[in-house]
């Protein structure tokens, strides 16, 4: 007879506590331990509550010799939006898995649904959206409002495990989107879903099987509030790309950031504006992060940023004042701030401006963060 027993995981490592805690002991992240029901069975160790679950898929070979194994050559499915294919290197891989996260509203399932509907007017097969969060009336109301053709697309609601494998075993899709991870749970695994030990074990399994037919996998995911991937971080070593969905400060431009991504360059840049068809490409930069291109005024530059491949022209603006306190302020917002007090020292070495005494506040306009070294 199971029984129940609480314990502490830590959302970051998975790391278990008999109590809270405010540090983890193992990574020591801050405020991730979180209270969990774990099932404990008397009868044997092997058959506790904390052992795995049997693979739902089989993911299985051999032992052979590396040069007997025959490479397949890479090609490239393009997906038909040039910000994010260029992103992602010339498109997508088969049985590439790619984990999308962003804040709500933020306009992941928007995308996805446009994804899907390219890639399904390109003959590239079945679609299958598994949605765990919106009812597929909900679903399919956004897609008449962005004029999605759903005719190759399949839209099923679950948040069972093995009920969407068995989904992807019948209908042998090219492309499975999965809105989102943090919905899904196994059903022989304790705990409910969105916690460490499902999230990890739901994307390994629906890794397995993406990988084992050659379909291209996207799996959306939440975010914390200090803007990292909800979750294990085992969940982003799992997959093959890792992209973030993010905002600018006046909330016009959608900034799609690829952190990682064994098919391609990473660290690469996409713009994206939202409208009522939904999103699209932006080409030109420079109208949305350089305020009044043709004004002269103190305190203001335009530098040029490359993020991965693509060059941006950004708006840099700094105030100096007078400062009261024996220590002055060092404030920059979009920038490194070790890089700017690097920049600072060098202006009062070599040109021997004095700034002990005054504050320095350096903004890049637009709400634009940028990585140039």
């Amino acid at each position: 007879m199971a029984r129940l027993k609480a314990v502490f995981r830590c959302q970051e490592c998975g790391h278990e506590e008999p109590k809270w805690a405010g540090q983890c002991a193992s990574c020591g992240a801050w405020n991730t331990l979180v209270e969990e029901a774990v099932e404990v069975r008397s009868a044997s160790p092997a058959s506790s509550g904390a052992r795995a679950p049997k693979p739902l898929t089989d993911f299985s070979s051999p032992a052979v010799p590396l040069s007997d194994v025959s490479g397949a050559e890479e090609k490239r499915l393009p997906v038909g939006l040039a910000e994010f294919d260029r992103l992602l290197g010339g498109g997508l891989v088969a049985g590439q898995v790619l984990l999308l996260a962003g804040p709500p509203g933020i306009g992941k399932s928007t995308l996805m649904l446009q994804i899907a509907q390219r890639l399904a007017a390109q003959g590239g097969g079945k679609v299958l959206y598994v949605t765990g969060e919106e009812s597929p009336a909900q679903v399919s109301g956004r897609a008449k409002r962005l004029s999605v053709d759903g005719k190759s697309i399949l839209l099923m609601a679950e948040t069972d495990l093995a009920k969407i494998v068995a989904a992807v075993e019948e209908h042998a899709p090219t492309v499975i989107v999965l809105d989102s991870i943090q919905t899904v749970y196994h059903p022989e695994l304790s705990g409910g879903p969105g916690t460490v030990g499902q999230v990890r074990v739901c994307a390994a399994e629906l890794l397995r099987a993406a990988k084992r037919r050659g379909a291209v996998l996207f799996l959306l995911g939440h975010v914390t509030k200090d803007g990292g991937v909800a979750g294990p971080k085992v969940l982003e070593h799992l997959v093959d790309t890792v992209l973030q969905f993010d905002t600018e400060r006046s909330g016009v431009l959608r900034i799609l950031r690829a952190d990682k991504n064994r098919f391609g360059p990473a660290h690469e840049l996409g713009l994206f504006q939202m409208d009522e068809r939904g999103l699209s490409g932006v080409a030109d930069a420079a109208s949305y992060f350089i305020e009044d291109p043709g004004a002269v005024t103190p305190g203001r530059a335009v530098s040029v940023a490359l993020e991965g491949s693509r060059p941006i022209l950004a708006e840099v603006q700094a105030l100096v004042t007078p400062t009261r306190y024996p220590l002055p302020r060092r404030m920059a917002t979009g920038l490194d701030l070790n890089r700017v007090l690097v920049l600072l020292a060098a202006l009062e070495k070599h040109l021997h401006v004095r700034l002990e005494t005054r504050d320095v506040y350096v903004s890049v306009a637009g709400g634009l963060r940028l990585r140039d070294p």
